[in-house]
């Protein structure tokens, strides 16, 4: 159908224009941490928010009162479970993933490729975006914990302190 009522074209307006206000404001106090995407979490946090807001502004089953619990209660759970991560270890590891190093030196690392289910093409990719055109510059290219690559020129490879958390395989 083209057009309901002027009606619903209000409530849009009314309670998207309400429930925005709100989501800035919950973001605001939650701090910038919430939407930094530095993890999987935090990604699915960020999609579940946009979920959220979505359903509120065009359902009319759902209160503007119930689907701002809902965003508050999405960022609150964002913010404990990050809160969690920083002061626990075990359940940093439970919630987060680890950095796979794929690349080292002039070599793919086929096992890490292989189960990150990363190709030699997305690899490369990740070398040219980063402005390389020679895989003998690279030194290391890491798949972030979300989802994006970090490439680390062979120059700054002296020593790598950034690769701490990331398991180096032995040099023959």
């Amino acid at each position: 159908m083209f057009f309901n009522s002027w009606e619903d074209i209000a409530r849009i307006i009314i309670v998207g224009t309400v429930s925005y206000v709100a989501l800035i404001i919950i973001l605001r106090i939650s701090g910038k941490r919430t939407l930094a995407k530095m993890n999987m979490f935090d990604f699915v946090i960020t999609i579940a928010l946009g979920s959220t807001f979505a359903t509120l502004i065009l359902s009319k089953d759902v209160a503007l009162a119930e689907g701002v619990v809902g965003l508050s209660l999405l960022v609150t759970l964002q913010y404990v479970v990050a809160w969690l991560s920083v002061r626990s270890k075990r359940f940093q590891q439970i919630v987060k993933g680890q950095p796979s190093l794929i690349f080292y030196r002039g070599a793919y690392l086929q096992g890490t490729m292989k189960a990150a289910r990363i190709s030699y093409e997305e690899v490369r990719f990740a070398a040219r975006s980063s402005g390389i055109s020679n895989m003998a510059e690279v030194g290391a290219i890491i798949l972030e914990t979300d989802g994006t690559f970090s490439v680390m020129p062979e120059l700054q490879m002296r020593t790598p302190s950034a690769l701490e958390d990331v398991t180096i395989p032995e040099e023959s």
